[in-house]
């Protein structure tokens, strides 16, 4: 874990985030559901989106589809082990992060959208406890970020500016389901950072 000197050598460079969370809205999505939303709060993210995009070790995963696998419209690269992501920046949002929402994240899960056909369809996020924090770095291109209940209903849509942290909170993964839909216009590049959290895992020994 990255201590308070560490995060200082940060505040100088070029990256920067908002250690006060000043922009922070956050929005009830019933009695023990929230969404928090962020703009902003990491500045220059383009710097972060660049040195990820050439050193995060993506793969092309597989996932079943009725009776056949198909590839997944996106990359995806997991860390584990936060320590272990390639760019140190992680490591002190990591920090950040686990100082305003009293939640320990040590692993890191990135997506990278290559272009506006790349999309990930409504789910929830596996793995977690009923009730958990889940924060979600947004980095470059602009995206819009959906999220709606479980059983179905009217979605709510929002929109992920690179540098804009979305993170969701109570009983959202049990309750409500997410997505990034594909877009009709022409978009670049863009990859999400899902922070994660061995005390908010289902899959603890």
């Amino acid at each position: 874990m990255i201590g308070a000197s560490q995060l200082r050598l940060f505040e100088g460079r070029e990256t920067r985030f908002d250690p006060t969370f000043a922009s922070a809205r956050r929005i009830a999505l019933d009695e023990g559901s929230w969404l928090e939303h962020v703009p902003g709060w990491l500045t220059k993210n383009e710097a972060l989106l660049a040195s990820l995009a050439e050193s995060a070790g993506w793969e092309q995963r597989q996932r079943w589809m009725y009776t056949r696998q198909v590839e997944e419209p996106r990359l995806t690269a997991e860390y584990p082990v936060l320590a272990d992501a390639p760019d140190p920046r992680l490591h002190a949002i990591g920090t950040a992060l686990s100082r305003r929402y009293g939640v320990l994240y040590d692993s890191a899960w990135l997506n990278l959208y290559r272009d506006h056909r790349d999309s990930t369809a409504w789910h929830a996020d596996r793995g977690r406890l009923d009730r958990c924090v889940v924060p979600v770095l947004s980095l470059g291109e602009t995206r819009r970020f959906a999220i709606r209940r479980k059983e179905g209903g009217t979605s709510s849509m929002f929109v992920a500016d690179g540098g804009d942290l979305f993170v969701m909170g109570g009983f959202c993964q049990r309750d409500w389901v997410h997505c990034v839909p594909k877009e009709t216009a022409r978009a670049g590049m863009r990859i999400s950072v899902n922070f994660g959290s061995a005390d908010q895992s289902t899959r603890r020994t």
